[in-house]
């Protein structure tokens, strides 16, 4: 497993607060699953024996609060509180909480607060070019600024005034600009304009030949005159 991926686990005695946050966790590429609670004692006795470096708390819980379990836990993990009240916001900041989350949930603001954790947790001074897996841009979709992971991008295909994003784990994203333009955001080494239509991630490249590139078991074309740069690109 990648070094760099954070262990979580979400605390909510709601069923359905659980899945929405365990969705977006599910779906972010940094964030691994461990364990799911329903109240404060059994999560006080689940991190006994589960590791976890960052916890989704819920405050409004019965028997026990959130600032209960923290108040009894001796070594705590990162803690991001996911409440629907505002009135806790300056108690949770005492508790040296990394954000504070209110329901119902937005994608990018939880996002934004998982990027708070990672600089916590897995502090970067210096990435190499190994360490790019949180790369990510910001595209325009549907009128909205939206995060887009490089490491989870597999290519992108030219929609008339468009280009669509192909990832990996979810639906395509639609953003308005050229292919020339969108070219320029992406990480040099890593992606490649094979076709006037096409730029694909090398790193997911599975089989190629002088007039394909297989990536997930799909076909995409080659013009002739960028074979000799796609074969110094992967053969590098």
């Amino acid at each position: 497993m990648n070094s760099s991926i954070i262990k979580c686990a979400v605390v909510d005695d709601s069923r359905l607060q659980r899945l929405a946050i365990v969705k977006f966790i599910e779906e972010h590429p940094t964030l691994d699953l461990v364990a799911e609670w329903n109240n404060a004692i059994e999560t006080k006795n689940g991190l006994l024996d589960t590791a976890v470096d960052l916890l989704f708390l819920d405050i409004e819980m019965p028997i026990l609060t959130g600032f209960d379990l923290l108040d009894d836990l001796e070594n705590k993990p990162r803690i991001i509180f996911v409440t629907g009240k505002t009135k806790y916001a300056f108690k949770a900041f005492d508790y040296d909480a990394v954000d504070y989350l209110r329901k119902p949930l937005k994608r990018d603001r939880f996002n934004a607060s998982v990027d708070k954790a990672i600089q916590l947790i897995h502090p970067k001074i210096n990435p190499t070019n190994d360490e790019k897996d949180d790369e990510f841009i910001f595209v325009k979709s549907n009128l909205k600024k939206r995060k887009i992971y490089l490491n989870m991008l597999k290519y992108v295909v030219a929609l008339g005034d468009y280009v669509k994003l192909i990832m990996e784990d979810s639906d395509p994203v639609v953003v308005l600009a050229t292919m020339k333009s969108f070219e320029k955001q992406l990480s040099e080494g890593n992606f490649l304009r094979v076709h006037k239509s096409y730029i694909v991630n090398l790193n997911k490249v599975e089989r190629y030949n002088s007039r394909n590139i297989e990536i997930a078991g799909e076909q995409i074309p080659v013009s002739r005159h960028k074979k000799a740069a796609l074969n110094e690109a992967l053969e590098a």
